[in-house]
């Protein structure tokens, strides 16, 4: 039935033995996640941000799910599962009370008191009645500048309830909170929303970084998201940028702030910091 469902009804599936073992297997990862929950077994790495002087700007606070006998486990293998059993809720709430820790540690030291810290919000966390609340009640608590800390969102989020997401974005503007609309480009958002949006930030999707150097439709993609970032006065940064033939181009076309394994990988705080310091010594 639930096979049925996923490919849009109105067709037959037979029973296969190999379909209750993913069932199975499915269930058992649902059971480990909510225990991680409770058990707090997860973990914030950093991906560092960077503008075309490598100059640190910030980083995107990314979860890790750290398994007592699986180890890490990838977070395409339980986030989809945490969006789809609306686990996502607890777990992007307690991302954002250690993202607020992190800034509230970071602002005593002259080193990284200016940082950003970006945090991903899904839908479900975003719709939540008391988000906004959540998100205050986090900065008050922690007693942290907000505007400091970014929330990025997804295209897909401005499909529906638009209204509802622009009032509750003006709300946590006014606190000083920062939002980036995450994967730009690759869903379907109106352009005449996006002028609405109380954004700081357009982020370029991965996929129009990979083969910016060789696909004339990826450079006149990115070529337009940047001229319509400019055209809004909003910040622009490229995702997944790997070498420096793809950062030249990206600053060529006026691009210059940069996330990506060219300057650093998603790691744990202790390195993270540890690259800070070796940046700043250079």
């Amino acid at each position: 039935m639930y096979q049925v469902k996923q490919s849009g009804r109105n067709a037959l599936r037979f029973f296969d033995p190999n379909m209750q073992s993913v069932i199975n297997a499915r269930a058992a990862l649902e059971d480990e996640l909510r225990a991680a929950i409770k058990k707090q077994q997860f973990q914030l790495h950093y991906q560092i941000q960077v503008d075309s002087s490598l100059r640190p700007l910030g980083a995107e606070a990314l979860v890790r799910w750290i398994h007592p006998e699986r180890n890490l486990v990838p977070p395409n293998q339980f986030i989809p599962l945490a969006e789809e059993t609306g686990l996502i809720v607890p777990i992007g709430q307690w991302v954002l009370e250690t993202a607020c820790t992190q800034l509230k540690a970071w602002q005593q030291d002259a080193l990284t008191r200016d940082l950003i810290l970006a945090v991903n919000v899904s839908a479900q966390q975003f719709r939540q009645a008391d988000f906004v609340a959540q998100v205050q009640s986090a900065v008050a608590h922690h007693a942290i500048n907000p505007s400091l800390l970014k929330l990025e969102l997804t295209e897909s989020m401005l499909v529906n309830n638009i209204e509802d997401t622009i009032a509750s974005m003006i709300k946590l503007k006014k606190i000083g909170i920062k939002f980036s609309l995450d994967d730009f480009g690759t869903g379907y958002s109106s352009l005449q929303y996006l002028k609405r949006l109380p954004l700081n930030q357009l982020k370029i999707d991965q996929s129009f970084v990979r083969d910016i150097n060789t696909n004339g439709s990826d450079q006149t993609i990115v070529r337009t998201i940047i001229a319509m970032a400019q055209s809004l006065n909003l910040d622009v940064i490229a995702e997944g940028v790997e070498t420096q033939a793809q950062q030249q181009r990206l600053f060529n076309k006026g691009c210059t702030r940069y996330q990506g394994y060219l300057f650093g990988k998603p790691v744990p705080i202790v390195q993270f910091e540890e690259m800070l310091t070796a940046l700043s010594d250079c």
